[in-house]
């Protein structure tokens, strides 16, 4: 199959978050119209302490609970992933990143939603007593072992995609080595 002729951007919705686009991608024999939710890059650090794994949990609508999720969020105009991971974790857990690796780049959908996203993956850290987590946002942080993150996400009790890949790539990570 060859590839399409595809068409300029044009924005159906746009506000601080997301961008909403149409594009169409003219085949040989025929035609799509694409919708694509354009969020940017986002970017995530799972934190790693012995055998634990550290947690935010935050309400999420889609879902109407609080989530078990790694820190993570959108990657700033200014900023590499790298960065916005350090940013992240900074601002929903109080600690600083201190060897801070990558783990693993996806793309969560391939049609409808560009969200290239950076894991990363920490081991070493300090608490920063200066950074004030906001209490709006962040619910509360939880260490759990790794062996019950990998129960939690079979059991679907972890739904995040981010926290998903997170956990399974370290899995993998841990195994290789």
């Amino acid at each position: 199959m060859d590839k399409p002729e595809i068409s300029p951007r044009e924005v159906v919705y746009e506000n601080q978050y997301l961008q909403i686009y149409r594009v169409k991608a003219q085949f040989a024999d025929y035609a799509k119209t694409f919708y694509v939710s354009d969020f940017g890059p986002r970017a995530g650090v799972l934190l790693a302490r012995g055998d634990e794994v550290l947690f935010v949990r935050q309400y999420r609508l889609l879902i109407n609970e609080i989530a078990w999720e790694i820190p993570g969020g959108k990657v700033d105009a200014d900023e590499t992933p790298r960065d916005a991971a350090l940013r992240e974790c900074l601002e929903e857990t109080s600690l600083r990143c201190l060897n801070l690796q990558p783990l693993i780049y996806y793309h969560p959908g391939l049609d409808t939603c560009q969200n290239p996203t950076h894991i990363f993956y920490c081991t070493e850290f300090e608490e920063v007593p200066t950074q004030k987590i906001d209490r709006q946002e962040i619910a509360e942080l939880v260490w759990l072992p790794f062996s019950r993150c990998l129960e939690m996400v079979f059991e679907g009790q972890i739904v995040d995609c981010l926290t998903v890949a997170a956990i399974l790539a370290f899995q993998a990570k841990k195994r290789r080595v």
